[in-house]
């Protein structure tokens, strides 16, 4: 999509402050000098078998993109592709049921939507916030010295492919739904306030190439240590048993050799490329801020946010992986 978008005309407007240069996670649109609307988009085929999680899934999926900009969603539009000659309608009914829950735990409201007959079911929402345009977040603050802190652990990727491989149980996905259910809500709240220098939600690029894209977009370095990051259980024993996405392979020849991955397990630097659904946030952060932050994180309910590495300036690599 980055090849395609770099031919095509930008557009000039002085109160478009954030648009889809730098993969940018949503596009800020000023309407004066206190409120801006935060919009993104989203949507994808099911990672699970049961339709109201999927829903929810997507939904919080969805939403992520306007809290990784420190926003806060309030309306949304649903976007469904739907097999309706060869599933029951009462698929979908649970699909947008989990979805217009987790809509509502977000405080924003459902307006209407589009649908249309598709062979594979998809699912997704339009999405759009508010945002005070002098407070908002992006993924180029980032500065030397900053601290890196990620507020859900890695690996739902790992755990939905063994899956549908049959390798684990469906009641097996627990923890990963979960994971993927919960907003980033109370964590966009908690990097707003302790003054985040940059963020960006983890998803389909995977935790090094959403910091590859920090890195890219702020001119520096990201130094993240592996052994800190949070992982789901079982997510490098099932990567070892050949579930990662494809994904992992499509991070590492974007990023090439603008990666560096010093004595790091293989199949663990595989799931660290992986692709995520819902994931966490990513935020860097001066460092005198960074214990007050975390502690924060835990008490809004991010269990497992961790401080997982550093920021330094830019050098030959943009991401280094270390022990």
């Amino acid at each position: 999509m980055a090849q395609v978008l770099r031919h095509l005309p930008g557009f000039r407007d002085p109160n478009l402050l954030v648009g889809p240069e730098y993969f940018s996670d949503a596009g800020i649109y000023r309407l004066r000098d206190d409120l801006a609307l935060v919009q993104t988009t989203d949507f994808f085929a099911p990672l699970v078998d049961d339709p109201y999680a999927f829903g929810q899934i997507a939904a919080a999926n969805s939403l992520s993109d306007v809290y990784a900009m420190g926003g806060k969603p309030i309306t949304a539009l649903n976007i469904v592709a739907f097999p309706d000659k060869e599933l029951p309608l009462e698929v979908l009914n649970e699909i947008l049921r989990g979805g217009a829950e987790k809509v509502s735990e977000a405080g924003a409201v459902i307006v209407g939507g589009h649908s249309i007959r598709d062979a594979e079911v998809k699912y997704g929402l339009a999405v759009t916030g508010t945002v005070d345009p002098r407070k908002f977040v992006t993924n180029r603050g980032a500065s030397p010295g900053d601290r890196l802190i990620l507020t859900k652990p890695i690996g739902s990727g790992v755990l939905t492919t063994a899956a549908k491989k049959g390798l684990i149980e469906e009641s097996d996905l627990v923890e990963a739904i979960t994971v993927m259910c919960q907003l980033n809500a109370a964590a966009a709240a908690a990097m707003v306030a302790n003054g985040a220098s940059a963020a960006t939600d983890i998803t389909g690029f995977g935790l090094v190439g959403h910091a590859f894209e920090v890195a890219e977009a702020s001119g520096v370095s990201l130094t993240i240590r592996a052994s800190k990051v949070p992982l789901l259980a079982g997510a490098v024993e099932l990567a070892a048993r050949d579930c990662l996405t494809r994904a992992h392979k499509g991070t590492l020849e974007h990023v090439g050799t603008m990666l560096r991955a010093e004595n790091i397990d293989s199949t663990l630097l595989g799931v660290l490329c992986d692709a995520q659904t819902s994931g966490g946030l990513l935020i860097a952060i001066a460092p005198e801020r960074a214990a007050v932050l975390l502690g924060a994180l835990h008490q809004s309910g991010c269990s497992r946010a961790a401080e997982i590495g550093f920021v330094e300036p830019g050098g030959p690599a943009a991401v280094a992986l270390i022990p």
